[in-house]
């Protein structure tokens, strides 16, 4: 069981398999021309099964995939065919623009769950928040996941000059379609120009729903990071994940895992820890792996001030998000 100083039991592991995208997404990537790690720098897909093993073992009964854009990998049918041997419930973050072409693979590797990044309805917008075009490929994805009976979450991060106006259009979705909404605060991370006057807090939210849905609380599993709710009459539900507002941190059961095979404790942590170079050397990486747990923060890295709207982004130490992995 791998605990830490609070209390805390981990058992869900966030693996991201590259740090490169298809997508240019604003609040993701610093620039349009990063430099990606290179191959020998990432875990392949061997060294993934036996790191993922030793978690599994140590109680993680849960690991999401994650990128970049994990699709890229041309070695990603090999990676969840592996996976799928460990007793865990194996699930995926993608941006949907692959979907098609591995879907057969993910519906037999058992893979029954899919959150699926999209900020816009609009194909428009969608080409200006990702400075791609694509939107279709991903409302066609949506379409193909929901036929193979997948279940379906869509994460839109909020930001009030890019999405606001859209939040009703997205809880729309869940009326005539099994979709679930996930409106996620705008958080800082290195490069992605954070302001918090572009946050759109839980209780935001909440209140624009007001104006056109009647709607209900749902009750949220031990821990989860997102609250959430449902529309009266709806087929799907929506939530919002509240990190900058309202953390949630106490109940946190998140570990992660960068493609290059460093453990971050949490989203925001500053200390991380060398897996893979250690793996690779034939070390043990269980007592690396327990210590960094162990030192987990409270809350969001210990590097936040108690109200989000004090926070100063460029006293934030961290990777970009593309780097540590959605």
């Amino acid at each position: 069981m791998l605990l830490d100083s609070l209390g805390r039991k981990h058992d869900y592991l966030r693996i991201s398999l590259t740090d490169q995208c298809n997508l240019r997404c604003l609040y993701c990537m610093p620039n349009e021309y990063m430099e990606f790690m290179p191959n020998n720098h990432l875990m392949q897909a061997q060294e993934i099964f036996e790191i993922a093993k030793i978690f599994v073992e140590q109680g993680i009964n849960k690991i999401r995939l994650t990128g970049g854009e994990p699709l890229l990998r041309k070695d990603f049918p090999d990676i969840i065919s592996l996976l799928a041997k460990l007793p865990i419930q194996l699930t995926l973050t993608t941006n949907g623009i692959l979907i098609d072409k591995y879907l057969s693979q993910l519906v037999e590797a058992g893979i029954t769950s899919v959150n699926l990044s999209l900020d816009t309805l609009q194909a428009v917008k969608f080409t200006q928040i990702t400075k791609r075009k694509g939107f279709e490929k991903v409302w066609r994805a949506i379409h193909l996941l929901l036929q193979e009976s997948r279940h379906v979450k869509i994460n839109m991060v909020a930001m009030k000059s890019k999405n606001l106006d859209e939040i009703l259009d997205f809880i729309a979705l869940t009326i005539k379609l099994p979709l679930h909404i996930r409106f996620i605060e705008f958080m800082p991370f290195t490069g992605n120009a954070w302001e918090q006057s572009q946050v759109v807090t839980h209780h935001e939210i909440l209140d624009l729903v007001r104006t056109k849905f009647e709607f209900s609380k749902l009750i949220d599993e031990p821990n989860d990071t997102s609250k959430k709710y449902q529309v009266k009459g709806a087929q799907g539900t929506f939530a919002i994940i509240s990190t900058m507002s309202e953390p949630f941190c106490s109940s946190c059961n998140r570990l992660r895992l960068t493609a290059d095979g460093k453990i971050k404790n949490c989203l925001f942590s500053v200390e991380e820890s060398n897996l893979l170079e250690r793996f690779r050397k034939g070390q043990d990486i269980l007592p690396i792996i327990k210590q960094s747990v162990w030192e987990k923060k409270a809350q969001q890295g210990g590097q936040f001030p108690k109200n989000y709207q004090d926070t100063v982004p460029e006293k934030i130490t961290n990777r970009s998000m593309i780097s540590i992995g959605g």
